[in-house]
């Protein structure tokens, strides 16, 4: 058994905030929205959480830990079509950090979530609610924003579902991805491919970094939560 420390702390701490401004944002435009009296207000406040919550992923997929970095999980398409055949073939090579198709749906997903926080900014419901930046844009953009917000929303919702299919697959197959997201650490049968020793991620190893992308988040935020 290999026991191999994956997932940081700054990587944990983003993960569930953002399924829980996430699963906040879906909730207040998909119900009624009870208890609150004007859901829109929550549903933008909850975009501008996952905004800021964005901002810090893209930086830390930079300049944060090793399997957290963005050439770290990306694999040629070659080690993607290799991966698929172990699949067909009923096996499930080992990986710490993400799988050759995993890594793809990360990104896919980062981009996807940040183009909806984006273009979340400059909407209006032409009623009650205004985005902190709808007014910096033509009329004609805005509308095309709204568009855009709505279809890929709609992708979202797709790309969700498969990444819990993905983690049920997983699941069964022995290999428990929600546990190593809540205490990092992952347990293989066989010595990963991505890991070329087992030396364990080090969740202090780079604090002012974290900190910094962290204080440039929230100024971002707080900025246009004022607006």
């Amino acid at each position: 058994m290999h026991r191999i420390r994956v997932w940081d702390l700054p990587i944990r701490l983003f993960h569930w905030a953002l399924v829980g401004a996430v699963a906040l944002s879906y909730y207040t435009m998909k119900t009624p929205g009870a208890p609150f009296v004007f859901p829109v207000e929550i549903h933008a406040r909850a975009g501008l959480v996952v905004l800021g919550l964005l901002l810090f992923r893209w930086g830390w997929a930079l300049a944060g830990s090793r399997h957290a970095r963005v050439w770290h999980f990306l694999y040629r398409p070659r080690a993607m079509l290799n991966y698929l055949r172990s699949l067909r073939r009923g096996s499930l090579p080992p990986y710490a950090g993400h799988n050759p198709l995993g890594g793809l749906a990360v990104l896919v997903m980062l981009v996807s979530l940040s183009v909806q926080a984006l273009s979340g900014l400059f909407l209006s419901d032409d009623i009650f609610f205004q985005a902190p930046l709808y007014d910096r844009v033509a009329a004609g953009t805005s509308d095309a924003l709204r568009t855009l917000h709505h279809w890929n929303g709609q992708l979202l919702i797709v790309l969700i579902g498969l990444h819990l299919v993905a983690l049920l697959f997983h699941r069964l197959k022995g290999e428990r991805l929600v546990g190593a997201m809540v205490h990092g650490t992952k347990r293989l049968d066989a010595r990963p491919l991505d890991v070329a020793d087992e030396s364990p991620v080090r969740d202090a190893a780079r604090p002012g970094r974290a900190a910094a992308l962290m204080l440039v988040a929230v100024a971002a935020v707080a900025w246009l939560w004022r607006l």
